[in-house]
């Protein structure tokens, strides 16, 4: 999970997925989240291998399997997944197995993190890890935000001011804790009473596009007062205001862990590799994680991070913070589909 998480049209050049001719520059092509690398390392690892990095960006984890299917993953040498879709990403036949003898780093990485969903450890390295919560103006918003409730179910002042994700998970996953209940509810009723929660604020959405992060975000401008929003964006946006804050509501938020794999029908595996070691060189690892103002799985480049990083509750929330808040896990088939039929029923 996330990373900028602007949502981007993703724009595949059709030169990615045809074979290279003899002697053309090699190209490592990563399925990613916009702004989710440090341009930099980018450029170093270009100038350092003499290769081309292309990125193609999706906007949801809906929008990354849908294009996964659409030619069945083929032409992806990397493939940033969430934790919870791995398993699937698995059972497709999309990830390849990784060969643990070409990667250095492993000893370095934290085992919480890499085997906090099933087949992260044969499958996946973990890139980062956050949280879900809520960024709002302190400014005009007098009374802290504590709780979902204030989101879900807002003060008549900020209709029209706020901001959702339209990512199925997140949304429904939050509206049920707003209700008391597991973002991993499959409670039939449970969900139908989230579906009547979301209708209701529906007037009060401005906007369900995830929020741009530069000086032009709605939030910096006013558009928008109070959002979802995942941790480490909230720290990005804030760098052009100093009016936001961001909050874990009490309920607790969704705790996500994103994963690099190889894609198994990647056409420079080598070169996969050989970048998975280089973004995880200690001093890389920390430098990627100031870029993107998240937490590391790295617990070598932990110890290169200034102490104002890795006191911060943002990125780092204590155990208090976290205590009430859950991984998403894979859902039934049968919940999945009533999950999906909520969301074409509330997002425009």
């Amino acid at each position: 999970m996330r990373f900028n998480l602007t949502l981007c049209v993703a724009v595949i050049l059709l030169s990615l997925f045809t074979q290279a001719s003899h002697g053309a520059e090699r190209t490592l092509t990563i399925l990613n989240w916009s702004e989710y690398l440090d341009p930099d390392l980018v450029l170093r690892f270009e100038q350092e291998y003499q290769v081309k990095i292309s990125e193609i960006y999706y906007g949801s984890d809906e929008q990354r399997s849908d294009l996964l299917l659409q030619n069945n993953a083929d032409g992806y040498d990397l493939i940033l997944s969430s934790g919870v879709d791995l398993q699937s990403y698995i059972n497709r036949g999309w990830i390849a197995k990784l060969e643990t003898d070409k990667l250095l780093f492993l000893e370095q990485l934290s085992p919480k993190w890499r085997s906090a969903f099933p087949g992260a450890v044969e499958y996946a390295i973990p890139y980062f890890w956050g949280t879900v919560g809520i960024v709002y103006r302190h400014d005009v918003i007098k009374e802290p935000i504590t709780h979902w409730k204030q989101l879900y179910s807002p003060a008549p002042d900020l209709k029209g001011k706020l901001g959702m994700i339209d990512e199925p998970r997140d949304l429904i996953g939050m509206g049920l804790k707003s209700l008391g209940y597991s973002a991993n509810s499959e409670v039939s009723l449970q969900l139908n009473e989230v579906e009547e929660v979301l209708q209701s604020q529906k007037a009060m959405v401005n906007s369900y596009i995830y929020m741009t992060l530069d000086e032009h975000s709605p939030i910096v401008t006013g558009e928008i007062l109070a959002s979802m929003i995942y941790n480490g964006d909230a720290l990005m946006v804030k760098e052009h205001s100093e009016n936001l804050t961001f909050v874990l509501p009490e309920e607790g938020g969704a705790i996500w862990v994103d994963y690099l794999t190889i894609g198994a029908k990647a056409k420079e595996p080598d070169l996969a590799y050989a970048f998975l070691n280089f973004i995880n060189q200690a001093e890389h690892a920390a430098q990627l994680a100031q870029y993107v103002y998240y937490a590391t799985p790295n617990l070598a480049a932990e110890k290169l991070l200034p102490d104002e990083f890795l006191n911060d509750k943002v990125i780092y929330p204590d155990a208090d913070s976290l205590k009430n808040s859950e991984f998403y896990k894979p859902l039934s088939a049968r919940s999945q589909r009533k999950r999906n039929i909520i969301s074409i029923n509330v997002l425009p």
